[in-house]
Protein backbone atom coordinates (compact mmCIF):
# COMPACT_ATOMS: atom_id res chain seq x y z
CA UNK A 1 0.00 0.00 0.00
CA UNK A 2 1.36 3.43 -0.95
CA UNK A 3 1.05 6.26 1.54
CA UNK A 4 -0.44 9.35 -0.11
CA UNK A 5 -0.50 12.60 1.80
CA UNK A 6 -3.68 14.60 1.46
CA UNK A 7 -3.33 18.18 2.59
CA UNK A 8 -6.70 20.01 2.73
CA UNK A 9 -5.04 23.03 4.38
CA UNK A 10 -2.91 23.60 1.29
CA UNK A 11 -6.11 23.77 -0.78
CA UNK A 12 -7.60 26.27 1.67
CA UNK A 13 -4.47 28.43 1.37
CA UNK A 14 -4.77 28.25 -2.42
CA UNK A 15 -8.39 29.46 -2.22
CA UNK A 16 -7.37 32.32 0.08
CA UNK A 17 -4.49 33.25 -2.24
CA UNK A 18 -6.79 33.27 -5.27
CA UNK A 19 -9.35 35.39 -3.42
CA UNK A 20 -6.61 37.88 -2.50
CA UNK A 21 -5.46 37.99 -6.12
CA UNK A 22 -8.99 38.73 -7.34
CA UNK A 23 -9.37 41.37 -4.66
CA UNK A 24 -6.16 43.07 -5.83
CA UNK A 25 -7.40 43.01 -9.43
CA UNK A 26 -10.63 44.66 -8.30
CA UNK A 27 -8.69 47.26 -6.31
CA UNK A 28 -6.46 48.04 -9.31
CA UNK A 29 -9.37 48.36 -11.72
CA UNK A 30 -11.36 50.75 -9.54
CA UNK A 31 -8.46 52.68 -8.02
CA UNK A 32 -9.00 51.55 -4.44
CA UNK A 33 -6.21 51.58 -1.89
CA UNK A 34 -3.83 48.80 -2.60
CA UNK A 35 -2.23 46.76 0.13
CA UNK A 36 1.27 45.47 -0.51
CA UNK A 37 1.17 41.72 -0.06
CA UNK A 38 4.10 39.39 -0.04
CA UNK A 39 2.69 36.07 -1.18
CA UNK A 40 5.96 34.21 -0.67
CA UNK A 41 4.94 33.12 2.85
CA UNK A 42 1.58 31.86 1.56
CA UNK A 43 3.26 30.13 -1.37
CA UNK A 44 5.62 28.18 0.86
CA UNK A 45 3.17 27.34 3.65
CA UNK A 46 2.14 23.72 4.00
CA UNK A 47 -0.16 24.08 6.99
CA UNK A 48 -1.92 26.70 9.11
CA UNK A 49 -1.88 26.63 12.92
CA UNK A 50 -5.24 26.67 14.71
CA UNK A 51 -5.90 29.93 16.54
CA UNK A 52 -8.39 31.26 19.10
CA UNK A 53 -8.97 35.03 19.07
CA UNK A 54 -10.32 36.67 22.21
CA UNK A 55 -11.26 40.28 22.94
CA UNK A 56 -12.14 42.14 26.12
CA UNK A 57 -12.27 45.84 27.03
CA UNK A 58 -8.49 46.14 27.42
CA UNK A 59 -6.92 43.87 24.80
CA UNK A 60 -7.06 41.29 22.02
CA UNK A 61 -5.51 37.89 22.65
CA UNK A 62 -4.48 35.21 20.21
CA UNK A 63 -3.81 31.65 21.33
CA UNK A 64 -2.02 29.70 18.61
CA UNK A 65 -1.45 25.93 18.74
CA UNK A 66 2.08 25.09 17.63
CA UNK A 67 2.82 21.64 19.09
CA UNK A 68 6.21 20.28 18.21
CA UNK A 69 7.55 23.70 17.19
CA UNK A 70 10.58 25.10 18.95
CA UNK A 71 10.87 28.75 19.93
CA UNK A 72 13.75 29.13 17.47
CA UNK A 73 11.51 28.05 14.57
CA UNK A 74 8.93 30.75 15.29
CA UNK A 75 8.75 34.20 13.68
CA UNK A 76 6.22 36.87 14.66
CA UNK A 77 6.09 40.22 12.88
CA UNK A 78 3.81 43.25 12.70
CA UNK A 79 3.79 45.48 9.63
CA UNK A 80 1.19 47.80 8.11
CA UNK A 81 -1.55 46.65 10.49
CA UNK A 82 -0.95 42.94 9.89
CA UNK A 83 0.35 40.47 12.45
CA UNK A 84 2.10 37.48 10.85
CA UNK A 85 3.14 34.20 12.42
CA UNK A 86 5.39 31.87 10.44
CA UNK A 87 8.02 29.20 10.85
CA UNK A 88 8.57 25.53 10.30
CA UNK A 89 7.81 22.32 12.16
CA UNK A 90 10.46 19.78 11.31
CA UNK A 91 9.67 16.11 11.00
CA UNK A 92 11.71 13.84 13.21
CA UNK A 93 13.78 11.36 11.28
CA UNK A 94 13.27 7.97 12.85
CA UNK A 95 14.28 4.84 11.13
CA UNK A 96 12.02 1.97 12.01
CA UNK A 97 11.59 -1.39 10.45
CA UNK A 98 7.83 -0.95 10.28
CA UNK A 99 5.78 1.34 8.12
CA UNK A 100 3.38 4.18 8.78
CA UNK A 101 -0.30 3.55 8.07
CA UNK A 102 -1.44 7.06 8.81
CA UNK A 103 0.28 10.43 9.21
CA UNK A 104 -2.10 13.11 10.48
CA UNK A 105 0.29 15.65 11.95
CA UNK A 106 1.42 18.38 9.55
CA UNK A 107 5.09 19.14 9.03
CA UNK A 108 6.86 21.81 7.08
CA UNK A 109 6.41 25.56 6.82
CA UNK A 110 3.39 27.26 8.35
CA UNK A 111 1.95 30.75 8.03
CA UNK A 112 -0.93 32.67 9.57
CA UNK A 113 -1.73 36.39 9.41
CA UNK A 114 -4.28 38.65 11.05
CA UNK A 115 -5.32 42.16 10.10
CA UNK A 116 -5.49 44.13 13.34
CA UNK A 117 -7.67 47.14 14.13
CA UNK A 118 -6.01 50.55 13.83
CA UNK A 119 -6.68 51.52 17.45
CA UNK A 120 -4.08 49.33 19.18
CA UNK A 121 -0.82 49.95 20.98
CA UNK A 122 1.42 48.25 18.42
CA UNK A 123 4.59 49.01 20.38
CA UNK A 124 3.22 47.02 23.37
CA UNK A 125 2.37 43.76 21.60
CA UNK A 126 3.58 40.90 23.81
CA UNK A 127 4.14 37.23 22.95
CA UNK A 128 4.77 34.23 25.18
CA UNK A 129 5.56 30.71 23.97
CA UNK A 130 5.19 27.78 26.35
CA UNK A 131 4.49 24.06 25.84
CA UNK A 132 3.56 24.45 22.17
CA UNK A 133 1.10 27.27 22.89
CA UNK A 134 1.81 30.78 21.59
CA UNK A 135 -0.08 33.56 23.39
CA UNK A 136 -0.03 37.04 21.85
CA UNK A 137 -1.50 40.00 23.74
CA UNK A 138 -2.39 43.14 21.78
CA UNK A 139 -3.40 46.05 24.03
CA UNK A 140 -6.11 48.41 22.79
CA UNK A 141 -5.45 52.13 22.47
CA UNK A 142 -7.32 54.36 24.91
CA UNK A 143 -9.59 55.61 22.12
CA UNK A 144 -10.77 52.05 21.41
CA UNK A 145 -11.67 51.17 24.99
CA UNK A 146 -15.36 51.47 25.79
CA UNK A 147 -16.23 54.39 28.00
CA UNK A 148 -19.21 54.63 30.27
CA UNK A 149 -20.71 58.05 30.80
CA UNK A 150 -23.05 58.75 33.64
CA UNK A 151 -26.06 60.77 32.56
CA UNK A 152 -27.68 62.82 35.24
CA UNK A 153 -31.44 62.98 35.32
CA UNK A 154 -32.92 66.48 35.72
Amino acid sequence: MTLVRFNPFKDMLNVEREFNRLSRLFDDRYGLARRKDDDSEYENAVWTPLTDVYEDDEKYQLHVDLPGVSKEDLKISFKDGELSISGERKQEKEEKKGQFHRIERMYGKYYRSFTLPKLIKSDNIDAEFKDGQLSITIPKAEEAKPKELEIKVK
